[in-house]
């Protein structure tokens, strides 16, 4: 994979973890509040059947509106999930960029309300929604 495979304004994901970690190189970008993953498509994220898994969708969903809702608040503290919808309304293959756009919607004190939309090559494969709680960041 080179350079020229990543859309502009992507950078290596900041943020490591054990389940993400056969799924690498990942990719982010941020803004002021959401976290887009991203990553080329490749056979170790496919199905049986040879399409990307809807595992490892609702994983990134889960993992962009987590950071969308860290993002919104300035990384002062962190969030687990409370609950997680997904709904899957397309497929995508081998080769093609999968950008997981979360989006904090609400913030409060205990609680954060997250969307995002997965998408391959600009068409959306999916809609997640999540409620997330905050809590003390470990020091």
């Amino acid at each position: 994979m080179t350079a020229t495979d990543i859309p502009a304004g992507f950078e290596p994901h900041f943020r490591k973890a054990p389940l993400t970690d056969p799924w690498e190189p990942l990719y982010s970008k941020k803004t002021d509040k959401a976290v887009i993953i991203g990553l080329r498509l490749v056979k170790p994220h496919t199905n049986a059947r040879g399409l990307i898994h809807g595992g490892l969708i609702a994983a990134l969903a889960d993992a962009a509106m987590g950071y969308s809702c860290a993002q919104a608040t300035g990384w002062t503290t962190s969030f687990v999930t409370i609950s997680l919808s997904v709904d899957f309304v397309g497929a995508a293959e081998i080769g093609q960029w999968l950008a997981v756009e979360g989006e904090a919607i609400k913030t409060g004190s205990t609680i954060c309300f997250a969307q995002s939309l997965v998408k391959a090559d600009d068409t959306v494969i999916a809609r997640a929604s999540g409620t997330f709680r905050v809590v003390p960041k470990k020091g």
